[in-house]
Formats: structure tokens, C-alpha cells, sequence
């Protein structure tokens, strides 16, 4: 994370560097159109960039701490404390259930949505995912699941 900061902070620095460089090469040349000037707000168009990436890179950093740190509540939420044996019903009414067993799921929801964005879903007669029914080959079949 000190990497992401310190590179934010440095485009950052470099875009305020250049913008000065772009006031003070029109402040020497009267205003009139020069090579300085044409070579300062190239440097700045370039630093711009360089920040802009700099910003991109940093939110990406912290949508996926979001997602991760999210994750890692809701599993901490749905396994409960180590001490309570799973399927004992807590505090919310509902059973708790094993962390392993919710991170299988997610990922059985996540190739769904995949298949289904992607068209590749066929269905049942009865209108339901036919993949839904039968294990995916690259996921291994897992009996503790029941078919709701």
C-alpha cells in the first residue's frame, strides 16, 4: 500500500512541477507562442497522464481492499465464532455454515453469472439452468450442497 501512496504522491508532485514549468515559460516569453512553451505543456500533457494512471491504479487498489476486506466479513459473518458447530442456529436465526462451504458457493454463483452473460447457460424443460444441476469439469462436485 506504502508503494501505491508514495506513487500518487510523486505524480502528483511531478503534475504540480509541470504546471509551473508552463506558467513560468509564459511568463518569460511575454506570452508569445515559443518552442519553451510548446515543450512545457508537452511535459504537462505527460504528466497528466502519468497522474491520471497514478489515480487509476490507486482505486483500483482500494475497490479490491473493499472486495476483499467485504469478503472476508461476510465469511467471519456466515462461519461464526470457532466455537459454535456448524448448522447450530445463531443469533440471526439462521445456522451457521463453513467458510469452505461459502466459498465454494461463490464461486458456483460467479460461473453461473459468467455462463449465463456469455449465453452459454442451455436450459431444462422446466426452465432452469441445466449447468445448474450437474457439476461444472473444472469444479469438483460437492454433496453437502442441496439443490433448493
Amino acid at each position: 500500500m506504502d508503494y501505491i501512496v508514495d506513487s500518487l504522491e510523486n505524480a502528483y508532485q511531478e503534475f504540480v512541477i509541470a504546471a509551473t514549468d508552463v506558467l513560468e515559460a509564459k511568463e518569460t516569453s511575454s506570452a508569445q507562442n515559443t518552442l519553451a512553451i510548446e515543450a512545457a505543456l508537452e511535459a504537462f500533457k505527460y504528466k497528466w497522464e502519468l497522474f491520471k494512471v497514478a489515480c487509476d491504479q490507486a482505486e483500483d487498489f482500494v475497490e479490491s481492499m473493499k472486495q476483499r476486506i467485504g469478503s472476508e466479513l461476510l465469511m467471519d459473518e456466515a462461519s461464526g465464532p470457532v466455537t459454535r458447530k456448524s448448522g447450530q442456529i445463531g443469533p440471526t436465526g439462521l445456522p451457521h455454515i463453513n467458510g469452505v462451504r461459502l466459498q465454494h458457493m461463490f464461486k458456483s454463483v460467479r460461473r453461473l453469472l459468467t455462463e449465463l452473460q456469455h449465453g452459454s447457460v442451455a436450459t431444462e424443460g422446466n426452465g432452469t439452468p441445466a449447468s445448474s444441476t450437474h457439476s461444472h469439469p473444472s469444479t469438483p462436485f460437492d454433496g453437502r450442497f442441496s439443490e433448493d
